[in-house]
């Protein structure tokens, strides 16, 4: 016989495997146990209308975009005709291995999402860029970092309200 050889398929030749219990995955990490994997509660999650999702609306904001700096995070912002901004997560691998790079993106669409001041913001598409020093951060100081670049521009809009959209 080639190739590796398996375990047999059922307990003894001529058995019949046994069904699983309803409510259970057959490679659910073990016999009779439900999937590890939870459905999500609704009203949980960044919507998808509220993400970026193609590469051209992530290379528009990069090419024609303005930037704003903070100590992990760079965002890269411009108008969006639909009413609403919209909010994309980038990194590189000079962040760390995917493990990282994901946890790092997770943290930061969690923190956009339960951001109070989301509501009020500019219909515009942002593009959150992790730089390297976001590696050996913990969530508090992504946070606080991401924050300070989001509040500066609720405020921004807020000022521009007031005056009347001058400068």
């Amino acid at each position: 016989m080639r190739g590796h050889p398996g375990p047999p398929a059922s307990g003894t030749p001529g058995q019949a495997m046994a069904a699983a219990p309803p409510g259970s995955s057959p490679g659910a990490g073990g016999e009779g146990r439900p999937s590890p994997r939870r459905p999500r509660p609704p009203g949980e999650g960044l919507p998808r209308h509220e993400r970026l999702l193609l590469r051209a609306d992530y290379l528009r904001c990069y090419r024609t975009g303005r930037r704003r700096q903070g100590a992990l995070v760079a965002l890269y912002l411009v108008p969006n005709p639909l009413g609403h901004p919209r909010i994309g997560v980038t990194t590189s691998r000079k962040v760390g291995k995917s493990v990282v790079r994901h946890r790092l993106k997770r943290w930061i669409k969690e923190i956009y999402r339960r951001w109070s001041g989301r509501a009020g913001l500019a219909p515009l598409d942002v593009v959150a860029h992790l730089k390297p020093e976001a590696k050996s951060a913990d969530f508090g100081e992504v946070r606080q970092d991401l924050l300070v670049l989001l509040e500066g521009l609720a405020g921004r809009r807020e000022r521009e309200q007031r005056s009347g959209g001058r400068r």
